[in-house]
């Protein structure tokens, strides 16, 4: 990993915002994960959530049950569509929740 990407994944680690020039410089694959809680996903479930970069520095979120690995979420998992949930999980300006791929 270069040390460009390596500072990106350090950033996204410690919620920083997302931007197009951070999306432009990953390398395609999960970038973020975490345990969430929400019923507008699903009620009363723990859920886990991947943050995906796709080939063209497009992204996606998906979400699975707690106890899945990363690899599955991100395979087989649900895609979130929720505008406020992925502004949440993915804290991102404009430019980058515009890369979004609904």
């Amino acid at each position: 990993m270069n040390k460009k990407i390596e500072m990106i994944a350090k950033q996204m680690k410690r919620n920083e915002l997302l931007t197009l020039e951070k999306l432009k410089v990953m390398e395609p694959g999960i970038f973020a994960t975490g345990l969430v809680k929400d019923d507008r996903l699903y009620r009363e479930l723990e859920l886990k959530w991947v943050a995906v970069r796709g080939g063209i520095h497009d992204w996606a979120i998906y979400y699975h049950l707690a106890s899945s690995t990363d690899g599955y979420v991100r395979d087989s998992g649900d895609k979130c569509f929720t505008r406020q949930v992925i502004r949440e999980l993915v804290p991102c300006n404009d430019e980058a929740f515009a890369m979004y791929r609904f």
